[in-house]
């Protein structure tokens, strides 16, 4: 009797026992804009991405879920609140970063066909490309109509909880979350499609061979007396990066990283800074700037060529004539 594998990464039917499984033996990670397993070091932005890491460890299938289901629907997110018996603490305000616009929209990518390129082989066991669809090929000839459930929406993580944009059931575990049935329903699956990888603009290579990247994921916050940037670019190495705070108006940045990446530009900045006082640091996904402000202002957006959104997020006490 044919059986599907619970195993995260896997998913697929299987007959055998003994038949060997590839899967991710631990938890996912989402973490600022991050998504991973944590079995293996690979980190994707995007929620596609991450359904496509090539899981990790090798074993045989199995039906048995490693976590078991709740006996009630507590990690429905409509479940009656507990009452506490002693008051609580006091929460300290939750700060948000405020994340800039783009500065320009991105070119939209092709809109990939609908069917399956019928001139193109299936590999066997090959999964549905519909978010929420469980199915996988396996072989022909293929029944018609078919039925695929899925969601056409994006995957939306907000304050631990966890659902799709396209419907409003949210919950708590990852898990949960993966079996959430789809909202639409379509005549027939999606595997192939025409055959192509879904991809963006072609990446431009200069002339040392290193791929330029033309802009990078900011956000900044700020104090009474400082502004507190991130610019997330991964594995920047510091030995050939060069970030420079040339004037009270502009910084001028070029990252190169490990693995053959390099983002140059000058920002130029809301607000003037004092360049001395002013200082970076280089982690492991990021490059954080602290610019100490040169008059006190609030800033509310960071580059002087952005529209500004109205509001001023600010950390700590304003600052007094």
């Amino acid at each position: 009797m044919a059986s599907k594998c619970v195993h995260k990464g896997c998913g697929k039917v299987f007959t055998d026992p003994s038949e060997e499984c590839v899967y991710h033996p631990g938890p996912p990670i989402f973490h600022e804009g991050q998504k991973g397993w944590k079995c293996c070091k690979t980190r994707v932005l995007t929620f596609d991405e991450f359904l496509s890491i090539p899981p990790c460890t090798t074993g045989t299938h199995s039906t048995v879920e490693e976590t078991p289901p709740a006996a009630t629907p507590s990690s429905v997110l409509d479940a009656q609140p507990t009452e506490f018996s002693t008051p609580l603490p006091p929460r300290n305000p939750v700060y948000v970063p405020h994340q800039n616009p783009p500065s320009q929209l991105a070119t939209p990518a092709p809109i990939e066909s609908d069917d399956d390129d019928p001139a193109l082989d299936i590999p066997s066991n090959t999964p549905c490309r519909r978010r929420g669809c469980t199915a996988t090929y396996t072989g022909p000839p293929r029944s018609s109509p078919e039925t695929c459930d899925f969601h056409p929406g994006h995957p939306l993580f907000h304050e631990g909880s966890k659902g799709y944009t396209c419907c409003k059931r949210r919950v708590l575990e990852f898990d949960e979350f993966m079996r959430i049935e789809g909202c639409q329903t379509k005549d027939h699956h999606l595997f192939i499609g025409s055959g192509k990888k879904r991809s963006g603009k072609a990446a431009v290579v200069d002339d040392a061979g290193e791929e330029r990247v033309e802009s990078v994921r900011n956000d900044f916050y700020q104090t009474a007396t400082t502004v507190i940037v991130s610019l997330y670019l991964k594995k920047i190495d510091s030995t050939r990066s060069g970030i420079v705070f040339s004037s009270p108006l502009s910084i001028n940045l070029d990252l190169a990283t490990t693995d053959k990446k390099r983002h140059a530009t000058t920002i130029p900045l809301y607000a003037p800074i004092d360049p001395e006082k002013s200082k970076y640091k280089i982690m492991g996904t990021k490059l954080e700037l602290t610019l100490v402000k040169a008059d006190g202002a609030g800033w509310p957006v960071l580059r002087s060529d952005e529209r500004k959104t109205g509001e001023i997020i600010q950390v700590g006490r304003a600052g007094t004539a």
